[in-house]
């Protein structure tokens, strides 16, 4: 049974349509990257999943209950990150995690070991009776993702959880992201910090104006807006024009170019046929000096797909 089950969702505030027949359907396990720009409709799908907004219309189930119908039981297996931290200065820590500990019905007694717990997964042991107020931007993030897993919810719905974070306290984030993916837990993450979502996420989404453009697995978005693979190939400078020619009549290759000391190659057979051009290649006496796909850019993508409705 899918973990997040999204069907033609749809959300208007009077003449504005937020979310426009969105559909989605997440595994247990997956980590999707929701992409776009700010208003395209993230945060309101994201709310939607919440309980915090009610559709329009269209049906939203998370680990198969409708989030309209049992919000409640819907609650008990989300954890909710939203995009800014709200105001508990006269809190310690550990107080603040006990009070959402409390909001989520665990009994006193078990509750200070599970805080002990997130605060481990979060390394923020050593601020357990700093006052919330004293605590880095950086800080205040893992804490609110420390609350986020207070009742090890199932779903984690993450609203730019690295917003507005220093280039180390973005790494602390994506490290956490990673050891939570480690554990099984399905993830919505929405971001503009593109380059470090390929690093885990299993799939993505780019959305524009209420409408989801195109989502997937990352390799397989980047294959249907780029119509294939970018192989980069390095040979001699005195080898160039041989190997372009014999580039030219293998079999998948639809285009070769320059590109400073590099021949990138327009490649639309799989993973497995690339082993075909590198034999080529070699079968032609050319010196490949090396051979790799390039890695895929979330950015080139987003700007690919966006580029129409963003002008």
């Amino acid at each position: 049974m899918p973990m997040v089950e999204i069907t033609n969702l749809r959300k208007e505030y009077k003449n504005l349509v937020a979310v426009k027949g969105l559909s989605l359907t997440l595994e247990p396990g997956d980590i999707f990257g929701f992409i776009g720009p700010n208003g395209a409709g993230k945060t309101t799908t994201i709310k939607m999943l919440a309980t915090l907004l009610d559709p329009t219309s269209g049906v939203a189930r998370v680990d198969g209950i409708d989030v309209t119908e049992h919000p409640e039981e819907v609650r008990a297996r989300i954890g909710y990150m939203p995009d800014a931290f709200g105001v508990y200065d006269d809190f310690k820590v550990w107080e603040y995690l006990d009070f959402f500990a409390s909001a989520y019905r665990i009994p006193r007694p078990d509750r200070p070991a599970l805080i002990d717990d997130v605060l481990e997964l979060t390394t923020l042991t050593e601020k357990k009776e700093s006052y919330v107020e004293e605590l880095s931007r950086g800080m205040k993030q893992r804490l609110c993702l420390a609350k986020t897993l207070v009742h090890d919810p199932k779903v984690l719905l993450l609203d730019e959880p690295a917003s507005g974070l220093d280039p180390r306290a973005r790494i602390e984030i994506k490290e956490l992201l990673k050891e939570l993916k480690a554990m099984g837990k399905t993830i919505i993450i929405s971001s503009h910090i593109l380059p470090e979502l390929a690093d885990f996420c299993t799939s993505v989404g780019i959305i524009e104006r209420g409408e989801l453009i195109v989502a997937g697995p990352i390799d397989a978005v980047m294959r249907e807006v780029t119509g294939g693979r970018v192989l980069e190939i390095r040979v001699p400078p005195s080898d160039r024009p041989k190997a372009a020619e014999i580039l030219a009549g293998v079999e998948h290759v639809r285009g070769v170019k320059e590109a400073g000391d590099m021949l990138r190659v327009d490649y639309t057979g799989t993973l497995d046929d690339q082993s075909e051009v590198l034999l080529a290649l070699i079968y032609g006496s050319v010196r490949v000096q090396s051979f790799a796909e390039q890695e895929t850019d979330l950015e080139d993508i987003f700007l690919r797909v966006t580029k129409g409705l963003v002008a």
